[in-house]
């Protein structure tokens, strides 16, 4: 039988830019993924997004394609939205591999990672950049997409979904991983909080930054490999 893997996009990104694991995977997984609204060409609400309606997305997707329990890859943000779903609906999921994620949000972090979220500073300060997230996620428009994730950024620093107690609580087998020069999740804070998980496990990929595509492929879709087959073994 095939293993079903989720595969989650971070803040900014697409599904897109996960083709390179779809691909590099190994053949006998079942291999999805999808991109959270606002993202990828799809339509943002009305009222923006937050975490806790990325979570319920990544719950639906599951139900709606009738999935077994999935291993789930989330990349930074996805792997938040990954956890926060897995802690409400724990049967859904049957392992978690986090990369760049995140952990230690308050309003203080919170206004770091948002400082450069303004379409007319990026566009000045790093203007191509800027085109790539205009054309990866047209017809949305590049400051409204700005504006919404600050706003997610901004409540998750208010009022953190993941903190000692629920994950202490979560019996997902979950593997954290952070690039050496991760600065945006940091590999203190990372380690602070996989020690909280039951079944957590943690390690520390060198001299990696946070950017996905600053990660070795090949180390990560082993890593990535490795755990599920540890989760299907019953040794993770």
């Amino acid at each position: 039988m095939k293993h079903t893997v989720l595969l989650l996009h971070g803040a900014l990104g697409a599904e897109a830019q996960l083709k390179f694991l779809k691909r590099e995977l190994p053949p006998f997984y079942d291999v999805l993924s999808f991109s959270f609204g606002g993202h990828g060409g799809r339509p943002l609400g009305a009222s923006g997004f937050s975490m806790k309606e990325f979570a319920g997305e990544i719950q639906q997707f599951i139900l709606d394609h009738d999935l077994p329990p999935v291993h789930v890859f989330g990349y930074s943000m996805g792997g938040y939205a990954a956890l926060t779903a897995a802690v409400a609906q724990p049967e859904l999921f049957a392992s978690i591999t986090t990369l760049g994620t995140k952990f230690d949000w308050s309003p203080g972090t919170a206004a770091l990672e948002t400082r450069l979220l303004d379409a007319e500073k990026m566009r000045e300060k790093v203007p191509q950049f800027a085109a790539q997230l205009e054309q990866l996620h047209a017809p949305t428009p590049l400051p409204e997409l700005l504006t919404a994730t600050a706003t997610l950024l901004r409540s998750l620093g208010d009022a953190p979904l993941l903190h000692a107690h629920n994950l202490a609580e979560l019996e997902v087998p979950v593997q954290v991983l952070v690039g050496e020069l991760d600065k945006t999740a940091g590999v203190d804070a990372s380690r602070s909080f996989a020690d909280h998980l039951p079944q957590g496990t943690f390690e520390i990929i060198m001299n990696t930054p946070h950017p996905l595509e600053k990660v070795n492929p090949d180390l990560l879709v082993n890593r990535i490999a490795r755990f599920i087959e540890l989760v299907q073994e019953g040794l993770a």
